[in-house]
């Protein structure tokens, strides 16, 4: 059964807002490599309008540092996955809109064959952190208290706690540590 992986950047005081993370090199390299674990992204509108078209144009351009046009490029290259109720199109010829049921939906998904999948936002993965559909978390903290902005766990609500065993932890040159975390 593939696994459904959970990753996202964080600042220390559980920040999830991408206008206030760290985004160097050595993160965009982290994420570059997990995205060569999966072939599948999972998004929300919202998230999805974030990446796409940004990083399908950086896949093209080639316009930023070495290690950001990596990861364009493996994101491009990857099949995505959009729930949406208002998103009307795509334009990204990898992507398809899923109307359907969200438990259904990837409940399917993990048993058809094929590498991990991995979703990324806020919304889409606290509706599966709270149907219990997530098994590994991925998270890259950063050195940083910002105060304000939305949480990661402010509108998750669990049927019941849930604990994590940490598989790996990595410490970056700029102060991130990336740790990884299975569901038990």
């Amino acid at each position: 059964m593939r696994k459904l992986i959970f990753a996202i950047n964080i600042t220390v005081d559980g920040c999830v807002d991408h206008t206030k993370q760290l985004a160097d090199d050595e993160t965009h390299e982290y994420f570059t490599q997990l995205l060569g674990e999966i072939d599948l992204l999972v998004f929300g509108r919202i998230t999805y309008q974030l990446m796409v078209p940004f990083w399908p144009e950086v896949a093209k351009t080639q316009s930023m540092t070495k290690a950001s046009n990596e990861f364009a490029r493996a994101f491009d290259s990857l099949q995505k996955l959009v729930f949406s109720r208002t998103l009307e199109s795509v334009g990204d010829r990898t992507t398809r809109i899923a109307r359907t049921n969200l438990q259904d939906e990837i409940l399917r998904l993990k048993q058809e064959p094929g590498k991990d999948i991995l979703v990324g936002g806020v919304s889409i993965p606290s509706q599966l952190i709270e149907l219990g559909l997530i098994d590994e978390y991925r998270f890259v903290v950063g050195p940083i208290v910002v105060g304000e902005g939305r949480r990661l766990w402010a509108d998750v609500s669990l049927p019941e706690r849930f604990q994590l065993r940490l598989l790996e932890s990595k410490a970056f040159a700029s102060g991130c540590v990336a740790l990884r975390y299975l569901k038990q």
